[in-house]
């Protein structure tokens, strides 16, 4: 387990360290200089990390399948899920919502985020692939994940991974929107959310024999539609709903061995 714990230890220190100069003054250091997106410069420490730790621990021979895996395109049916059914579950809120409280019945928000509202839904998609997909996700899918389902079935590596992923974004609390603000019922429903989409993103993750490109894709797309312009905060909650039942739905289906059809995806260490 060292090289797990090598991992998490040295994209916690790469992520916190870029985004010092953003909670530099909650904790009493003053205020230092920041960057452009410079939050987003900070979700490429678990795959930095990742890349470190594979080529260190793994040599060269793994470092360049792991930079395969993030263009490995296997089986466009979960490429198609993967970008559309965050949107769609968006959709369903939203008419839940309407017929259940009352809200207007509009979909032209999900084309408008609140955070980068310079960018309309392309640029936005690509901002989150870049950054938060890719950036996340060859570290906890790309190096973590299989390397706990070496020692445990599929469903407990997704909930220890759970953990880890909600350790990174400690410091987060302390500068971010959002977070700074969250009560004690907001941070319960934030970790299900963790859980649940690490529950979805490795069903995607072994059920696509580890491509990395669909794990980011969906990760670059589930953000959207909470982020997005909606009449009203109860369309989150449903949509927050929905993806749970499809989290539980996976479990029930795919079983906690794999979560998947196919066999769990677990990396064999390659040396140079």
């Amino acid at each position: 387990m060292k090289p797990i714990a090598t991992y998490f230890v040295t994209a916690y220190v790469i992520s916190w360290t870029i985004w010092l100069p953003l909670y530099s003054e909650a904790i009493g250091i003053g205020k230092l200089p920041t960057l452009p997106y410079h939050h987003a410069l900070g979700g490429f420490g678990p795959m930095i990390a990742s890349l470190i730790c594979t080529a260190f621990f793994d040599g060269r021979q793994a470092l360049a399948a792991l930079i395969k895996q993030c263009f490995t395109l296997r089986y466009i049916s979960y490429v198609l899920l993967a970008l559309t059914s965050p949107f769609i579950i968006a959709g369903i809120a939203t008419i839940i919502s309407h017929y259940a409280n009352g809200t207007e019945m509009v979909f032209n928000g999900l084309t408008k985020n609140k955070e980068m509202a310079q960018m309309s839904l392309i640029p936005f998609f690509l901002y989150n692939l870049l950054f938060f997909g890719f950036g996340e996700e060859v570290g906890w899918r790309g190096f973590a994940l299989p390397r706990l389902q070496q020692h445990m079935n599929a469903l407990s590596a997704s909930m220890l991974l759970t953990v880890f992923w909600a350790l990174w974004h400690v410091s987060l609390f302390l500068y971010r929107p959002g977070y700074v603000t969250m009560d004690a019922a907001g941070a319960f429903g934030w970790i299900l959310s963790l859980a649940t989409g690490s529950v979805l993103l490795t069903w995607f993750y072994n059920s696509t024999r580890g491509s990395l490109l669909v794990c980011a894709i969906l990760h670059a797309t589930i953000d959207i539609p909470f982020l997005s312009d909606l009449p009203s905060t109860e369309i989150n909650s449903y949509m927050g709903m929905l993806i749970t039942l499809w989290g539980i739905a996976t479990i029930i289906i795919f079983k906690p061995k794999n979560l998947s059809r196919e066999a769990k995806y677990v990396a064999e260490p390659k040396t140079s």
